[in-house]
């Protein structure tokens, strides 16, 4: 974070001195002098406890929800709500630059779009992006900090699970470009309907200037029917809509990577390669190459950046421990992303293959039929063995017992361990995917543990 006036920064919070800040902290561990410590109530723990001690720390201001003993009136601003606090000073401190900025949400694909968009804005200059899970009310405002005066470019990834907050976050980051990947049914237990995350995800164009473009996918059900502002400039993308924008033709998959045309009305074709297999990844690949040309960026450099993407975290990145190729798929699930990944499962040339499919959470009344899909899709990709793994996934098991796909269903984790240890052999093609709350990342550690090194 570049240094700003405490007045400039705490605009509209409070009538703040000129006094100079250069970080903005929600840890107390990372309080330093110069910093705003901002407060927030949690669950097992309650940042007020750590006021006192971030203003002896050197903290110049405080902000709270509530006076706190030992941090003298003059210090403290007290907010309803430190997250809205936080949106208001990043919005204050984002006013001090100018980035090309791709601002992406959507049901699925958010991350690996985000790294597409990475991968294309690096080939240009300095690009700022999202770390890791940093979509939220916190995680944004956390990027936004990062700005400084190097930065060109950035892409930043907006997530919610209720209406209103892609808007504070798109009027906060106010990109140049915004992305909607697709409508799914995440969030659909605070949502209600598909429609309704629909709205939600259009909220984007609340920050985007006039005459930006939204990158919409065209072959997605509901985006199509999208009320796109006339303010506004949509962009579609696609693979099977002719009259997308931009598509992707000749798709052809391999084990190490996808090739694929890029066919775009408006600057021509060009050879597209990504280090990624799947039919979605292609899709995720093309909205950022849609974005990034229609900010003006050369096109042709643009398609032939797409080959720098790189995956983060545990997010369909393929790994081989003993003999065994993995696919790690753990951050998070939706019945589109499990399609998704056992579509790259099914791509992949090992002879047998093996799906540990875990919980998908926060589907509301979707459960039980988005968790019967997905058995019916692991008997699509051509899944040898199914473990089901917890409480709703009894209805993955049963379905897919019904395709004829040999399916066990475990409960706990160590039923997991016992029949990875039962199926897996060198060789084989292992997709581990679910919410992250079902631990799969921490259950596959301990199995990689006990194969062959080396």
């Amino acid at each position: 974070m570049q240094k700003i006036p405490a007045n400039e920064l705490l605009a509209g919070l409070t009538l703040a001195e000129p006094v100079s800040i250069h970080a903005v902290v929600t840890d107390s561990r990372k309080v330093e002098p110069g910093c705003v410590f901002v407060c927030f109530p949690g669950e097992r723990v309650d940042g007020h406890d750590f006021a006192a001690g971030a203003y002896r720390d050197g903290a110049a201001y405080i902000i709270a929800n509530h006076p706190v003993e030992g941090v003298p009136a003059d210090r403290i601003v007290i907010v309803p709500d430190s997250a809205r606090a936080m949106i208001r000073m990043a919005a204050n401190y984002r006013m001090l630059f100018s980035p090309k900025m791709i601002g992406v949400t959507g049901s699925v694909g958010k991350t690996t779009t985000k790294e597409f968009c990475y991968a294309v804005l690096s080939a240009f200059g300095t690009t700022l992006k999202t770390e890791g899970n940093q979509n939220n009310d916190i995680g944004v405002p956390n990027t936004l900090f990062r700005l400084d005066d190097a930065t060109e470019y950035a892409v930043v990834e907006m997530g919610m699970d209720h209406a209103g907050e892609i808007e504070r976050l798109s009027r906060c980051a106010r990109p140049s470009a915004g992305i909607i990947t697709m409508i799914g049914v995440s969030h659909l237990e605070n949502l209600g309907t598909r429609e309704n995350i629909l709205k939600a995800k259009m909220e984007i164009c609340t920050g985007l200037p006039d005459g930006a473009p939204l990158v919409l996918n065209a072959d997605n059900d509901l985006l199509p029917a999208a009320q796109v502002p006339s303010r506004l400039r949509a962009v579609w993308f696609g693979i099977e809509a002719e009259d997308a924008d931009v598509r992707a033709t000749d798709i052809t998959a391999g084990a190490n990577g996808t090739v694929f045309r890029i066919v775009d009305r408006e600057y021509g074709s060009f050879a597209a390669s990504i280090p990624t297999v799947g039919l979605h990844t292609v899709y995720d690949a093309l909205a950022a190459y849609a974005a990034a040309t229609r900010m003006g960026l050369d096109a042709a450099r643009c398609a032939a950046a797409l080959a720098n993407y790189q995956t983060t975290g545990m997010r369909q990145h393929i790994v081989e421990h003993g003999g065994v190729t993995f696919i790690e798929d753990c951050y998070n699930a939706s019945p589109d992303s499990m399609r998704a990944a056992l579509s790259v499962l099914k791509e992949l040339p090992n002879p047998r293959k093996i799906a540990l499919l875990g919980d998908m959470l926060e589907l509301g009344t979707a459960s039980e039929e988005g968790h019967r899909s997905t058995g019916a899709w692991a008997a699509d990709a051509g899944v040898d063995q199914l473990i089901a793994y917890g409480p709703c996934s009894a209805a993955m098991a049963e379905a897919a017992k019904a395709h004829g796909v040999a399916t066990v269903h475990c409960q706990t984790a160590a039923e997991v361990l016992q029949y990875l240890r039962q199926f897996v052999r060198p060789g084989d093609a292992v997709l581990a995917k679910a919410s992250h709350a079902m631990g799969l990342e921490q259950l596959l550690q301990d199995f990689y543990r006990e194969l062959p090194q080396g």
